[in-house]
C-alpha cells in the first residue's frame, strides 16, 4: 500500500477530497518526522508507538571481500505496535 493508496482510501470513506486528505496525511507525516528528529516519542493510543534508540558501534564484515569494517554508532527510527495492532494482524 503507497501514499496515494492511503489518501484513496480515506477520501473515499470520509468524503472528503483527495487534496485535502493528501494535505493531513502529508502534515501528519511531517510532524512524525520531526519530531523523530528531536528524539521525542509519539505515541497512538490503539496503534503503536515511534520512537528513536541508539544502536552501538559494532563489527561487520563486507560480504565482497571479507574485510572487518566498523559501524559507528547511531541513532535510528523504530515502531512498536500496539496489541491491538498486533492482534488484528494475526488474524
Amino acid at each position: 500500500m503507497t501514499k496515494a493508496d492511503i489518501v484513496s482510501s480515506i477520501a473515499e470513506t470520509t468524503g472528503l477530497t483527495k487534496k485535502e486528505v493528501a494535505t493531513v496525511v502529508n502534515q501528519f507525516f511531517a510532524e512524525v518526522k520531526k519530531a523523530l528528529a528531536s528524539n521525542e516519542h509519539i505515541e497512538v493510543r490503539g496503534f503503536g508507538t515511534f520512537k528513536v534508540v541508539s544502536r552501538n558501534q559494532r563489527k561487520a564484515r563486507n560480504p565482497h571481500t571479507g574485510e572487518a569494517v566498523v559501524v559507528p554508532k547511531r541513532l535510528v527510527p523504530v515502531f512498536k505496535p500496539s496489541r491491538a495492532v498486533k492482534e488484528e494482524v494475526a488474524k
